[in-house]
């Protein structure tokens, strides 16, 4: 199923969940399981921002976007932290007023079902994204799916709180659950903003895929018996897409044909050894340089 059908069902699942979780909450008047419900109003604007993005990241490359529009789904990721952020803080100023003003918890039983009923439907939806979002290489897709992960662990949180609160009759248990449910929720919108603003300041392949690469040119150069070599190698991402771009040396009485061929044959193999990565190679003759790395040696 393609990123755009998972975040569709991600709307559909987080108004049901909307539903759940604030039923839940006016029955047993649990600031735990109203956090909870804040939550999942964040889940349902970063899914439909989300797939806003990766409708746009899906376009093609055009004249004022030469290089594509994968980066959009960096924005999605970026956004929905800061949706995170916010419903962190709105649940932190109902935590302590709870916490200041204790009262008791209701209908324990109804509240804990309908909780943990949509935590199954959220605990299902982010398993199927975070298995598509590695298939198709989206990040939107992984940001929606690990958002909707730590919902879940939020949501079991909430139900340790009111069963303890229930057992033992501490009611100040429900706003301080409240209070470590909002910190778990800041820091995972940290972390969603920390990884948009990586992406967009086109940060470097993961080292294992730069390994992969570096591997196969080595081999490619062992090949030929050392008659290439490749050096200047530069990468980054850009949502679901990797770029590479290098330069291969060649012997110098080599014809532009031979050079051309053997150059498209390594392109070849990097793309298919990496999925999803677009390889530029430059040609230079063995003992060359451009003048932009002239110029930095210079300086």
């Amino acid at each position: 199923m393609a990123p755009r059908h998972w975040l569709l069902v991600s709307i559909a699942v987080a108004v049901l969940t909307i539903v759940l979780k604030t039923l839940a909450w006016w029955v047993t008047d649990s600031v735990g399981l109203l956090s909870d419900a804040l939550e999942s109003f964040v889940n349902l604007a970063g899914a439909v921002f989300a797939l806003a993005m990766v409708t746009v990241a899906s376009r093609p490359a055009d004249e004022d976007h030469p290089f594509g529009h994968h980066k959009a789904e960096y924005f999605s990721s970026g956004f929905e932290g800061i949706l995170v952020v916010g419903a962190a803080i709105a649940i932190l100023w109902a935590a302590v007023l709870r916490l200041l003003h204790p009262q008791p918890l209701q209908q324990l039983s109804w509240g804990v079902g309908l909780a943990v009923l949509s935590s199954v439907f959220n605990g299902l939806l982010a398993w199927g994204m975070l298995r598509a979002a590695r298939t198709r290489r989206s990040v939107a897709l992984e940001g929606d799916a690990r958002h909707l992960i730590t919902d879940v662990w939020t949501s079991g949180g909430v139900v340790v709180g009111l069963f303890a609160a229930g057992a033992t009759g501490w009611h100040w248990l429900d706003p301080v659950v409240a209070l470590l449910v909002a910190l778990n929720i800041l820091k995972e919108g940290g972390a969603l903003v920390w990884q948009a603003s990586q992406g967009l300041m086109d940060k470097a392949l993961a080292p294992g895929k730069l390994e992969r690469i570096d591997a196969l040119l080595q081999r490619y150069a062992q090949a030929s018996g050392r008659v290439v070599y490749f050096d200047s190698l530069n990468s980054r991402r850009a949502g679901s897409r990797s770029f590479v771009q290098l330069h291969m040396h060649v012997p110098a009485h080599w014809t532009l044909g031979r050079a051309a061929t053997e150059r498209a044959t390594v392109e070849a193999e990097l793309m298919a050894a990496v999925p999803g990565l677009v390889a530029t190679i430059e040609l230079l003759p063995i003992g060359s340089n451009t003048v932009f790395e002239q110029m930095e040696v210079q300086e």
